[in-house]
């Protein structure tokens, strides 16, 4: 089971950043050419960017780079360079339809040939941010192979809306319209960053909503969450010892060929061992909850 549930802006202009964020061991780290950077220092970005991805600094952590709109000045040169440094997932801000993804597709394949890199070895993430994103969020979900996942960001979408952050309510249809797009197309959805770095309690609380949907992850803005977040995450001892038990019957209940699990008494039906079995895995790779 491949972790998302931490991802980790950082501004590509932050030279210290850059050369540090790895030690907090975030299970993506996400290189933003985009908003963070500002448009004097695009180029430096982008170049300090393919650098670190070039660095081997960040073996073993997922590396995504948010690049600038392809149809901005930027998004085309941003493309080039940090495929042919070896990224490992492209994100494209602003998804507002399929096209935009299979334009996308396109142009990373065409400078993998150009450059010898495997073709179909650069994933992508489309990331949300409108109205028009948000109904055809399904659409940009299949839209091609390379997807990973897509994300919802916040800010323009409830700029795009008229309203702005509250307690989460503004955000309810946009996440479980994301939420299903992903799940109908078999790829991981990520929330957004939650805005306020020195509230745990509200963090830990946005936490417990968007894990208990369904999402794979969030966006963080600050490494201190992390650890926060991957502890919420964390199956408690509790239940993985439930799930055991559960796959247990379940996996003896084969040997004998019953058609009927049963623990203690109670019928356990196939999406509850299926279930048992993600908290199984979940564990596996990232500890229980402490």
């Amino acid at each position: 089971m491949k972790l998302r549930r931490s991802m980790l802006f950082m501004p590509g202009s932050n030279a210290a950043m850059l050369s540090t964020a790895f030690v907090f061991k975030p299970d993506s780290v996400m290189f933003d050419l985009e908003d963070a950077v500002s448009l004097r220092e695009k180029d430096a970005a982008r170049m300090l960017t393919f650098h670190a991805l070039r660095s081997g600094l960040y073996d073993g952590i997922e590396t995504v780079v948010r690049i600038n709109p392809l149809s901005s000045p930027f998004g085309m040169a941003d493309l080039e360079a940090v495929v042919r440094a070896g990224v490992e997932v492209v994100r494209l801000p602003k998804t507002d339809s399929a096209d935009d993804v299979h334009r996308l597709e396109t142009e990373v394949e065409r400078i993998e040939r150009a450059c010898g890199r495997a073709v179909g070895s650069t994933r992508l993430m489309a990331a949300i941010e409108s109205a028009s994103g948000v109904i055809n969020a399904v659409s940009i979900a299949s839209a091609s192979k390379r997807l990973i996942g897509i994300a919802l960001a916040a800010f323009d979408y409830v700029m795009d809306m008229q309203t702005e952050r509250g307690d989460g309510t503004e955000l309810y249809y946009a996440r479980c319209a994301v939420l299903h797009a992903a799940r109908c197309a078999r790829i991981d959805a990520f929330d957004v960053v939650f805005p306020d770095v020195n509230d745990d309690a509200g963090f830990l609380k946005e936490v417990d909503l968007i894990r208990r949907l369904g999402f794979n992850g969030k966006s963080l803005i600050n490494p201190r969450q992390i650890e926060l977040l991957h502890n919420a995450y964390a199956p408690t001892v509790e239940e993985v010892d439930y799930a055991r038990r559960v796959v247990a019957a379940a996996e003896q209940a084969e040997t004998q060929g019953l058609g009927v699990i049963a623990l203690n008494g109670k019928m356990i039906d196939a999406p509850i061992v299926e279930h048992a079995r993600v908290v199984l895995r979940r564990a596996a790779a990232g500890g229980t909850r402490k």
